[in-house]
């Protein structure tokens, strides 16, 4: 499971990270190559988390919103084993959250 945990993370993290909107409906082959893209542009999911880091170091509140929609984008193309995945229904954000993305 925690193997599982990491690969939805590292995708995120460097769907995150893509030229990707946030909000699009990508469908696998785009998500994987968008991943890909960002992943090699950035020299792995490290310098993905850094790219993330270097545009939202001031604001972290203002990233919320993109990683809620690169998570759930991530659960929904890349079923696991744990029967999350393309049923998956997008979780109510809290309130504090909500408000950011407002």
């Amino acid at each position: 499971m925690e193997h599982t945990v990491d690969i939805i993370a590292a995708r995120a993290e460097a769907l995150f990270a893509s030229d990707l909107p946030a909000g699009c409906r990508p469908s696998r082959d785009q998500a994987d190559a968008a991943i890909e893209h960002a992943v090699r542009r950035y020299g792995g999911i490290r310098g993905c988390v850094a790219e993330l880091a270097t545009c939202y170091g001031d604001h972290p509140d203002t990233a919320a919103p993109r990683m809620h929609w690169a998570r759930c984008t991530v659960e929904a193309l890349y079923p696991t084993s744990t029967g999350r995945g393309a049923h998956l229904r997008l979780p109510r954000r809290p309130a504090a959250v909500r408000a950011l993305a407002a």
